[in-house]
């Protein structure tokens, strides 16, 4: 038997599907893209899972965690860098301080950090966490800075500038706007920031593999976490050392495709919070009558056919992710690589739609 039908058959037996002709074809186109593109050496290691009405109907590793060990990628268990997909667990620590009403979105973020140095313009944890607070990105080799800052002396790296345009005017995607946000999460509760999500996130939707980069990396994760890579025309070598840790809301978590999977079927099951509370964290941005195609930590848009959807892309140093939510089609996808900005990005569309189109 053809190697992909087995894996399908085995699959199926595996996970007790039900499986008609339409979804053993969008496996198999999935599967094939996926394939190729280990084998034309676009991307050293890849991880997905699918979840569908509550199921898992698709999990798989694709090449390699590590090249030189030859260890291959297991989505249970192999730890990726997840660069931006952080900022939906981040965005929902912010929910749940929302939904205690211990944070007022449409605050200023003065109110919660006195200290942090006056700009031209007032701004709210609203117009942070939709980045439209005129909050400046990365500076040249920002983005690969290696430094063991906290967050709160992570904000030296852009505190003292301007802001680049007065609060809710425009758009400016960026993840210190996210290192603000978890700054006055920590000071509102007390604890540190990777406390509280861990309390208030992770451990009741049971995503075990979910950490800071800095802490959790003897033994058992250690064995899993995936070596990180960047890639030239020579091929695949070790990404730099890059410490992402004050900026751990808009990209430093480390996670499985398991875990993130968990993060978006408690979602689709409106098992966290109300729908009052979620709603501007799901809902576009919108500036002069235009939307930003960002709620609050979540792209929120719709694909290519129309279909709406809510998640993240991730790019990172060592690592490149994709996470997406359709609601209309019960549907959860995660894709996570071990490389540098692969350019990928059109393939791995093919491979969700290949999923959703089974909707």
């Amino acid at each position: 038997m053809n190697p992909i039908l087995r894996f399908i058959k085995n699959l199926v037996i595996r996970e007790k599907l039900v499986v008609n002709s339409t979804e053993l074809s969008g496996m198999l186109k999935a599967n094939k893209i996926l394939s190729v593109l280990i084998d034309k050496g676009k991307v050293p290691g890849i991880s997905i899972m699918v979840n569908k009405n509550g199921e898992t109907i698709f999990s798989k590793g694709y090449g390699y965690a590590d090249i030189s060990k030859k260890k291959p990628v297991v989505p249970s268990k192999t730890v990726f860098r997840i660069a931006s997909v952080s900022k939906p667990i981040a965005a929902t620590a912010l929910a749940n301080m929302v939904s205690e009403k211990k944070m007022d979105l449409d605050k200023s973020f003065y109110h919660y950090v006195p200290y942090y140095p006056k700009k031209k313009w007032d701004f709210t944890i609203r117009q942070l966490a939709s980045h439209t607070a005129g909050i400046r990105g990365y500076k040249g080799m920002e983005y690969g800075l290696n430094k063991s800052y906290s967050i709160k002396e992570g904000i030296s790296v852009f505190k003292d500038d301007a802001l680049v345009f007065e609060p809710g005017t425009d758009y400016l995607y960026n993840s210190f706007d996210w290192v603000l946000v978890s700054l006055a999460i920590q000071e509102v509760s007390g604890m540190p920031f990777e406390k509280y999500v861990e309390e208030k996130v992770l451990e009741p939707l049971n995503m075990k593999n979910t950490f800071p980069e800095t802490i959790n990396q003897e033994g058992y994760i250690a064995q899993n976490l995936s070596t990180f890579y960047s890639r030239n025309k020579l091929g695949f070598k070790e990404a730099i050392p890059v410490n992402n840790f004050y900026k751990l809301a808009g990209g430093g978590y480390l996670s499985t495709v398991e875990d993130v999977i968990k993060l978006g079927q408690a979602y689709l099951d409106k098992r966290i919070f109300d729908e009052s509370t979620l709603k501007p964290f799901l809902t576009s941005e919108v500036i002069d009558d235009k939307p930003t195609y960002y709620g609050l930590g979540w792209q929120v848009s719709q694909d290519v056919k129309g279909r709406n959807y809510y998640g993240h892309i991730g790019n990172g140093v060592g690592g490149y992710s994709n996470f997406f939510v359709y609601p209309e089609e019960n549907m959860v996808c995660v894709i996570l690589t071990n490389c540098t900005n692969p350019n990928i990005q059109e393939e791995l569309d093919d491979v969700v739609s290949s999923f959703v189109d089974l909707a």
